[in-house]
């Protein structure tokens, strides 16, 4: 759920999204008193919590010591979780996006090139302990699309003509490359590393298209040997 739209009692994913703002802003919150602030019913704040907790943005604790008074079982709190801060708009790709052109005016663009040279070459360490420099070119590829997503790049591969193509359905830099493509170019640079062969940069999230393609070039799997020993 995309949190961080304005507030509207009248749409349950608004309602969470407040629900969830209150957390965010005043810290761990129970059922009633979140139930007592917005005005509704015990029943109507725990299926939004539920929702929220399903959803990983919030998670239900025991309170602190120092928030329980008075006699019985403490009510349980609702605290966010870091995927619940990650959720909501900030001002991170601003930032960035005002370094880098602070960067390119007092350094100049090869200032800006050779911090994306930086970064990739750090991605590349990342990935590079992923994939076997031994195996084929198709296994190699495949590996880099498990490793990009453990990383955050939700990537997949498919299938192409003369090889395989890496597809990265998130871009954590999309915003900031918009503006400076150097970031792409560096990190197809940095594939090529990993892969140990040439590859090719198709489309980009950063310049409008829907995922991150990368072409990678895998020559044809020979299987006449592996046929012809069999019985």
């Amino acid at each position: 759920m995309k949190l961080g739209a304005q507030v509207d009692s009248g749409g349950t994913d608004r309602t969470r999204d407040t629900v969830a703002r209150i957390i965010l802003e005043r810290g761990p919150q129970n059922a009633a008193t979140l139930a007592d602030r917005l005005g509704l019913s015990a029943a109507a704040i725990r299926r939004h919590l539920d929702a929220l907790v399903a959803d990983g943005l919030l998670v239900e604790s025991e309170p602190r010591p120092a928030a329980q008074r008075g006699r019985g079982r403490p009510a349980r709190v609702y605290a966010i979780t870091d995927a619940g801060r990650a959720a909501f708009p900030h001002a991170y790709d601003d930032l960035a996006t005002t370094a880098l052109r602070y960067l390119r005016e007092t350094g100049g663009e090869q200032a800006v090139v050779a911090f994306a040279d930086h970064r990739a070459e750090s991605l590349a360490r990342l990935l590079t302990g992923d994939v076997d420099p031994a195996a084929d070119p198709l296994t190699r590829t495949e590996a880099l699309a498990e490793s990009l997503t453990a990383h955050g790049y939700a990537a997949t591969t498919e299938q192409a003509s003369a090889g395989v193509q890496v597809c990265q359905h998130h871009c954590p830099v999309a915003h900031v490359a918009a503006e400076f493509p150097e970031l792409c170019e560096a990190e197809t640079r940095a594939f090529e590393r990993v892969l140990g062969t040439y590859v090719q940069r198709l489309a980009t999230i950063a310049h409008g298209d829907g995922v991150c393609t990368t072409h990678v070039p895998v020559p044809p799997v020979d299987r006449t040997n592996t046929t012809s020993g069999r019985a």
